[in-house]
């Protein structure tokens, strides 16, 4: 398992053009990649990178937009976006004390290595991962415990 050390507090990003910005106030809960298929459309890449923060520890600048859809589980999903160039910041379930920040929005994305993979049934065939990864064919049915807990040990955070 790689150890990771997660920078100084706060940790801040934002958008493209940069009219939104946050700083988060805590350690991350968890550091995954998701390769389900509308992570895919949304970064146009194989798969997305989530940082799940408690909602509490996050300090945004306003006016982001918010879009709801339902997702395959048939949870409402909520992603705010920035209204000027369309980057999304966070998605979440409605009323969820957790949201993910869309890790590729933070200025320093360096010390970042995720903790496991979840919807590896949808991921793209030149994707490897390791044996010794988490790894979910779709969403962990445990609560996210074990990669919350991976990633505890990968970080040294309580």
């Amino acid at each position: 398992m790689q150890k990771t050390r997660v920078p100084p507090l706060p940790l801040t990003g934002g958008c493209q053009c940069g009219r939104v910005r946050y700083r988060m106030k805590a350690h991350p809960v968890v550091f995954y990649l998701c390769h389900c298929t509308e992570c895919q459309r949304h970064t146009s890449s194989a798969f997305g990178e989530s940082l799940r923060f408690r909602r509490e520890d996050m300090d945004v600048d306003p006016g982001l937009k918010c879009v709801s859809r339902m997702s395959d589980s048939g949870k409402e999903r909520q992603g705010w976006f920035c209204p000027g160039c369309g980057v999304r910041i966070w998605h979440g379930t409605d009323g969820s004390p957790e949201i993910n920040i869309k890790a590729g929005t933070l200025d320093d994305t360096s010390w970042l290595v995720p903790a496991g993979h979840i919807w590896c049934r949808s991921r793209q065939p030149f994707m490897t991962i390791a044996e010794d990864e988490l790894a979910y064919e779709a969403q962990p049915t445990d609560g996210y415990e074990a990669l919350k807990q991976r990633w505890r040990e990968m970080t040294s955070t309580p």
